[in-house]
């Protein structure tokens, strides 16, 4: 278990600074956009506690309010909007693979009771 719990931590790591790196220098691709998606993915399943799912929304929720409006700043908002664009791109896959976590973990739990 110790093991997964690894691969879930270098899969965030990972997908977290390619995609500020990426948002920093304006690269965009599929292949790209795919790989971080089953990072995240992986950083959800093995790396992300599904009994925070509450606060893991919260944060996002501030996050996306936040870099909404970074966007007034002149000379940095472009960057600090871009940088906040794929930050949010990276953890909506995470959050919504815990939330799947969750609703399963919920719905076993309450299949083993009856």
């Amino acid at each position: 278990m110790d093991t997964m719990k690894t691969v879930g931590k270098w899969s965030y790591l990972v997908g977290l600074v390619a995609a500020i790196v990426t948002a920093l220098v304006s690269y965009s691709a599929d292949w790209l956009s795919w790989i971080l998606a089953a990072l995240a993915v992986l950083a959800g399943l093995f790396w992300a506690d599904p009994k925070e799912l509450t606060n893991y929304g919260v944060r996002y929720l501030v996050l996306f309010a936040v870099f909404a409006a970074l966007d007034a700043f002149p000379l940095v908002g472009p960057y600090l909007t871009a940088l906040g664009q794929a930050m949010l791109a990276f953890f909506g896959p995470i959050i919504l693979t815990v939330l799947l976590v969750f609703n399963f973990k919920q719905a076993y739990d309450w299949i083993k009771a009856k």
